[in-house]
């Protein structure tokens, strides 16, 4: 169910329909708008009579929702969503650039490509510091001291940190030192890390599993948000198909799909979406033409001797051009 508030609604007539919900044992979920208010129902086991608010002061309709998802879609605000964390945005008309290395090796390493990123004007930082990989034995990251690295990062070069917390011991620590919660391909119908992040008071960015829909996608995301969470970042990051010229397959078209359903913003990440460095700028390019509200980019210093993904890092050179090209492409759709 999906409460309409009129133009004119007051903020005690929005409370009283809260209030109204929550007496019924469901859970009230407003939406400020910029001419509106909506508000969302969720815990619901079945269909909810409209009659209970058509009526209530302030109300212009009750309406039925017959989708998966409620809390994510266009019906419930029409707004895009925007990400602030600080003065930096996702999702307001701009192109936000999220970049840094597959995972965090040493200061020295992780500040050289930070200067590059601040450098290019990018505002977000990423960066592993908990790596999930297909082998017990590889790098798989170096923990709390990779965080208090990159709080350094933010401190010196005024980058948000975005980095990836595995479950929800390690999202505590997460929590302590970054900006943004990264949520991996593997961990996308991890319901119970969503559900925790959902009470997280950080945004998260949610990555599309590797064989994914759109639609279990999307209802992730209604998991995090169900619990409270509104801000979140949806990112196409490639699915696995029978392709073997690249690592994934980067999936454009979830972009224009996912804008057609959904509030919140779209990023891609060309990098895990190619596995190839030549490919990334390419990629990078689509993305920002098909609509993207920014792209997640994997830069390192010297990747021939990274630790993780340097196959699909750009050299900083190579970055900053990349930077350069998508700008120029976004100016000319904005």
């Amino acid at each position: 169910m999906l409460i309409v508030m009129t133009a004119t609604a007051t903020d005690a007539e929005v409370a009283d329909v809260v209030r109204a919900i929550n007496a019924l044992g469901f859970r009230a979920h407003p939406m400020p708008g910029a001419t509106r208010t909506a508000i969302g129902i969720t815990e619901n086991a079945g269909a909810v009579d409209p009659a209970h608010f058509a009526n209530m002061p302030g109300v212009a309709e009750a309406i039925p929702v017959s989708k998966p998802y409620k809390l994510i879609t266009l019906d419930l605000r029409p707004e895009r969503t925007v990400i602030k964390i600080g003065d930096a945005t996702i999702g307001d008309g701009g192109l936000a650039i999220i970049a840094g290395p597959c995972a965090i090796e040493s200061r020295e390493q992780a500040f050289a490509i930070a200067e590059s990123v601040h450098r290019s004007g990018a505002r977000f930082f990423r960066g592993g510091a908990f790596k999930p990989r297909s082998s017990p034995y590889a790098f798989a990251g170096l923990g709390e001291e990779a965080l208090k690295i990159m709080a350094e990062i933010r401190d010196r070069f005024d980058l948000k940190i975005v980095t990836e917390a595995l479950d929800e011991a390690g999202l505590e620590l997460v929590e302590r030192y970054a900006d943004m919660i990264q949520i991996g391909a593997r961990n996308m119908q991890n319901f119970s890390l969503l559900r925790r992040v959902g009470r997280s008071r950080l945004p998260v960015f949610l990555k599309r599993g590797m064989a994914a829909t759109l639609e279990e996608w999307l209802l992730a995301a209604e998991y995090v948000m169900a619990e409270g969470n509104y801000q979140i970042v949806l990112c196409e990051r490639g699915v696995r198909t029978f392709a073997q010229h690249t690592r994934n397959t980067l999936d454009l078209a979830a972009v224009p799909a996912v804008r057609r359903i959904s509030h919140l913003p779209v990023i891609v990440d060309a990098s895990h979406g190619t596995g190839k460095n030549y490919m990334v700028t390419p990629l990078a390019r689509a993305g920002v033409a098909v609509g993207a509200d920014g792209l997640m980019i994997e830069v390192h210093n010297q990747p021939a001797h990274a630790l993780s993904d340097g196959g699909q890092a750009l050299e900083l050179d190579e970055y900053e051009q990349m930077v350069r090209e998508v700008r120029a492409i976004h100016d000319v759709i904005a």
